[in-house]
């Protein structure tokens, strides 16, 4: 092998590569050293990097859904509840209402819980203030408080009770929100019987819980299993130690970059650490490899040498087209994806640098263990990659037919793409906030909390009210094909109606009866001020994404006939609007990454054509994947809503690696089936080898109680194989009728290898 690329090595042998070889020859230490230290200051800053776990920041702040959220918040304070409920057989008896309100007043002192806003059963029957002990007298009153209380503070069997809590807003808490739900869970979980806790802000919370864990947990599972692998591909400790040091010096100077241009983590910032394994792993195994080979006849700084001119050009395009790739997120109107596409290009282009200062030292110093040595069997994978190549001759229009109609199958499976909007199918069954949810679904009408809010007169009258107990009624008997329906709905006709007519008389007096019956009732739902109004709605969280936005789009329409400027919000339609969200704008940049790379590739390989042949075989992955997963009926989730881009990003890097090799070898005067023999022998085994190691190594995700981690490690393995058929198949079949032009002073300078 090393005979065949000889001729083509001296022709390569350009002045500035040949430089910057040297250079880096001559401050291999002070590069590693530096290196090191650079490292070890960045670590504090990177350790205390800033996590937004606001669900808004998923939305453009332009975003009418965001914008009515906000308000909503503004009018009425915002819906952030914790929902605890245990069942009770005996819930109305005075013993038991009594243990309730004991247990409520606990859950009520924990730091972070607004005490005011509590509310539960006992509270609503056993009232303190005099004329609603008064108003409680009645039986018909009683029987309606219980009625009004259903799904809400105790079931339809009347054998489940619940208590609702009012968080405090978290910039005023004074506690952080984590502290806050451990201490109601300890609570929950010490109580006879044990209850059970849920709510939008707890999933969100459990959420990035669950990510923060994962990331240390799998960081270190994964790096464990990519030593092993790379071990075993390369039996030599020093080369597994180079790739994990400029992998983890490129995660902790990427996120020391972050911490002091103040660029929060997200949700989306989970996939960092992948994907920055990913580049650096894939950069270190083509060094790696061409190394090896060079060391058969050359001594260490020779091979270096010469395995520097070589990849310095194709690292440089691959790490650029990389850059490229993910700053094309920058174009989206979402926080999160943007700051990903920042953090993305600045980990790319850092691990170009971590490699610089790294691979110097790391190959060159030092006498132990200091060359990579071939696997036993690896003469069998080179055997096998030659068969692939005569294959591919003999079989080139089934090949070539076969790949499109993969494309073809796969783009349909595009329009069958569906949205998770369950956000707890984000979580294991056996996470504690899916079996709490469970227990709400099944007992006390979900977990769902949101609203209809409108405007109103700043005087109420009787009209008004009226207006507002018809879209009630209708709300209640709104209803889907598949019988799913809203399981509560509460307004202020609902208090002012169960309001006997000898306790007030007037609609003023009732309201004010209300207040003193219910402090907190009425301005959570009438803000007299502002003149708004809003009607709280609740439901199922554990409904299909289909179902679900259409229950949202029914409640809208309904409303808007009773008040035209009405807006539907909540907590439960941002989680159900946030994978969409997500991707509103992942085809603007998945065009700007496309047209940006196919620029690059050309340049690169100086051939308009080469540039759009390459964008062939970087699709292949991507409707592999995106379009398995409608085909598969497999809904995108957090993790998996930018895949598209992620998956066209990480395979263009192979194909630079791969045209580099091929170009030069025809411009040298080989013809296509012997350049495609050769490349597929030496950037061919380069990309098994990385393949394989990163496909075993994001195994590990598999292990995560977060979903979306488990589907993002499987979908990115499927795209690391996806880019490795289509580079190793689908490329060279493209390329066989891409006429190239012969540089005679290549092709002499390979005739002399030869001999």
């Amino acid at each position: 092998m090393a005979g065949d690329r000889g001729g083509i090595e001296a022709a390569r042998e350009r002045t500035w590569q040949s430089r910057f070889a040297g250079w880096l020859a001559r401050w291999k230490g002070l590069l590693l050293v530096f290196a090191l230290v650079l490292g070890a200051v960045a670590f504090w800053p990177a350790q205390h990097l800033h996590l937004d776990e606001s669900i808004e920041s998923f939305f453009a702040p332009e975003d009418p859904l965001l914008k009515d959220f906000i308000a909503s918040k503004n009018w009425f304070g915002g819906d952030e509840l914790l929902l605890v409920g245990y069942q009770d057989k005996d819930a109305l008896t005075d013993e038991h209402l009594s243990t309730l309100h004991d247990f409520a007043d606990q859950l009520s002192a924990v730091p972070g819980i607004q005490a005011s806003g509590t509310q539960h059963l006992a509270a609503m029957l056993q009232p303190e203030g005099v004329a609603a002990r008064v108003i409680m007298r009645f039986p018909s009153v009683r029987e309606q408080v219980l009625e009004f209380s259903e799904n809400i503070l105790i079931s339809a069997d009347r054998q489940t009770v619940g208590v609702v809590l009012r968080l405090t807003p978290e910039k005023s808490a004074p506690v952080p929100r984590t502290q806050t739900y451990r201490a109601i869970r300890k609570l929950a979980t010490e109580h006879h019987p044990p209850a059970f806790v849920a709510g939008e802000p707890l999933q969100v919370h459990d959420m990035f819980r669950y990510v923060e864990q994962d990331s240390v947990l799998l960081g270190v599972s994964s790096s464990l299993l990519l030593i092993l692998v790379i071990l075993m591909l390369f039996r030599s400790f020093r080369w597994v130690v180079l790739p994990l040091l400029v992998v983890h010096l490129s995660l902790v100077w990427t996120q020391a970059s972050l911490y002091f241009a103040d660029v929060p983590l997200s949700m989306v910032s989970s996939m960092l650490t992948a994907l920055v394994t990913i580049i650096g792993i894939s950069v270190v195994m083509h060094f790696t490899v061409s190394f090896r080979e060079f060391r058969e006849t050359m001594d260490r700084e020779a091979a270096f040498h010469k395995s520097v001119v070589v990849l310095a050009e194709p690292i440089f395009w691959n790490i650029l087209t990389t850059m490229i790739g993910f700053a094309s997120l920058l174009v989206s109107t979402v926080a999160p994806v943007r700051s990903f596409g920042l953090m993305m290009t600045v980990g790319s282009g850092v691990v170009l640098i971590a490699c610089m200062m790294v691979l110097p030292g790391g190959t060159l110093l030092g006498r132990w263990d200091a060359d990579p040595r071939p696997t036993p069997s690896e003469h069998r994978l080179v055997a096998a990659l030659h068969r692939l190549t005569i294959w591919l001759d003999k079989h080139y229009w089934p090949l070539l037919a076969a790949n499109f109609a993969v494309l073809i199958i796969g783009s349909f499976g595009l329009a069958k793409l569906t949205i998770e909007t369950d956000f707890s199918k984000n979580f294991r069954r056996s996470s504690p906030i899916v079996q709490a949810l469970e227990f709400f679904e099944t007992k006390l009408g979900g977990a769902g909390n949101w609203e209809v809010n409108f405007p109103v007169p700043e005087e109420l009258d009787a009209a008004t009210i009226d207006k507002v107990r018809a879209l009630t009624e209708e709300l209640r008997l709104l209803k889907m094909p598949d019988g799913t329906r809203l399981t509560k709905v509460v307004s202020l006709a609902d208090g002012v109606d169960f309001i006997p007519w000898l306790a007030a008389r007037t609609l003023a007096a009732k309201i004010d009866l209300l207040r003193d019956y219910q402090p907190e009732f009425v301005p959570s739902i009438y803000n007299s001020e502002q003149g708004r109004m809003r009607i709280v709605l609740r439901s199922l969280e554990r409904q299909p994404a289909q179902i679900k936005l259409q229950l949202i789009e029914k409640v809208r329409t309904a409303a808007h006939r009773h008040f035209p400027d009405a807006n539907v919000t909540g907590l439960y339609v941002l989680l159900a609007n946030v994978i969409t969200s997500l991707m509103d704008d992942q085809l603007t940049s998945f065009i700007t990454s496309a047209i940006g790379i196919f620029i690059c590739v050309a340049l690169a390989t100086r051939s308009w054509a080469v540039g759009v042949i390459a964008l062939f075989p970087n699709l292949f992955p991507l409707v592999l994947v995106v379009g398995g997963m409608g085909w598969c009926g497999v809904p995108i989730n957090i993790g998996t809503a930018m895949i598209a881009s992620v998956s066209f990003g990480l395979t263009v890097d192979a194909s630079l690696h791969y045209l580099a090799e091929y170009l030069e070898l025809r411009r040298a005067g080989r013809n296509h089936h012997d350049a495609v023999l050769a490349t597929h022998g030496n950037v061919g085994r380069a990309l098994v080898f990385s393949n394989l190691a990163l496909i075993f190594g994001f195994a590990v995700l598999a292990l995560s109680n977060f979903i979306p981690l488990v589907y993002f490690g499987v979908l990115v393995s499927l795209a690391m194989f996806g880019g490795l058929v289509g580079n190793l198949v689908l490329l060279p079949l493209l390329l066989h009728w891409i006429p190239i032009k012969v540089n005679t002073g290549e092709m002499r300078a390979n005739e002399e290898g030869h001999s």
